[in-house]
């Protein structure tokens, strides 16, 4: 029967591709042999974003960059318990409290993952979302499923979010529990010099955690848009690492301050007003708006730019 046989080797044609996609690590939500994974239907976002976070987190790539940055604070809490002495004023802020209090270990490695880790661990996940998939050759068959153009954008920018939100809390508790072991634990004295208990600091640390957060969305929705206008991963990974990299050069730069409230880097330090007593949210405001601002625009282009794609090409 040429008809069935027809038949059969279309729907063997459909399916094959959706197993190389599982067999390489990107987010398909439903298997060819089996059906939708755990009753997931491919075209529930909640099921797409599940199944995009597992794939991500599943990655050995994904846990290289989390075991990296929790060796930040870690090289630095050893280096630091193997010196005689650190001398004030030398190395990055708070280096030198890290001898009387371990939890200003998290603290420190935050402040030196800031301007290059974790810019570069986000550009790896951002640049990866929709030219990972292209270069795959498993991006058309995502669309068939249907998830459709427009959510499959926004389950990619989640994905990537909640990198942003894993990365500085493994810095942040890698180096809360690193410090504790090392060095003696005790009421933490702000900026503005009050001293505020053990407990509370640990929660100021995870405010600081979060404010990096906030820092790193924007530079992640310039990583997916950089994403939809390349078939190449790694080009659109480098490009996203080069953007912080001249944004922060940009801002250092005294003949270019009427551009540096606009630069996506701005407020990154701006961590500082969580440090002191009572905490100062307006930098905190500030640069979550200032993220909501590249968040809109970068997400505007990457939908005008992903939607017209030729993805059969």
């Amino acid at each position: 029967m040429p008809n069935r046989d027809v038949a059969k080797e279309g729907a063997a044609g459909k399916a094959a591709p959706v197993e190389v996609r599982e067999a390489a690590g990107s987010s398909a939500a439903e298997s060819p042999a089996t059906g939708p994974i755990d009753g997931m239907q491919p075209g529930n976002g909640w099921s797409l974003l599940a199944s995009e976070l597992s794939v991500l987190f599943r990655r050995r790539r994904t846990w290289a960059m989390l075991l990296a940055l929790a060796a930040v604070p870690v090289l630095m809490a050893v280096a630091v318990r193997a010196s005689s002495s650190v001398p004030p004023g030398r190395g990055p802020a708070f280096l030198d409290r890290i001898t009387q209090n371990g939890l200003f270990v998290g603290v420190t490695a935050l402040l030196v993952c800031v301007p290059l880790f974790l810019p570069l661990t986000v550009g790896v996940v951002a640049g990866d979302t929709i030219a990972g998939e292209a270069g795959l050759g498993t991006l058309r068959y995502l669309l068939v499923a249907p998830a459709g153009r427009v959510r499959l954008l926004l389950v990619k920018y989640a994905g990537a979010a909640v990198f942003c939100i894993v990365g500085p809390l493994v810095v942040a508790l890698a180096g809360a529990g690193i410090g504790s072991a090392l060095f003696p634990v005790g009421p933490v004295t702000l900026l503005s010099g009050d001293v505020i208990a053990p407990g509370e600091a640990l929660v100021r640390l995870v405010l600081v955690a979060a404010y990096l957060t906030v820092s790193l969305l924007g530079l992640s929705a310039v990583g997916m848009f950089l994403s939809t206008l390349t078939d190449v991963p790694v080009g659109a990974m480098a490009a996203t690492i080069v953007a912080s990299v001249v944004s922060q050069v940009l801002g250092e730069l005294p003949q270019l301050e009427w551009l540096h409230p606009w630069l996506f880097t701005h407020y990154w330090f701006g961590f500082a007003d969580l440090l002191r007593q009572p905490v100062a949210w307006d930098s905190f405001g500030s640069n979550a708006l200032l993220q909501a601002g590249y968040i809109a625009v970068f997400g505007a282009l990457a939908y005008g730019r992903f939607v017209t794609k030729d993805i059969l090409s």
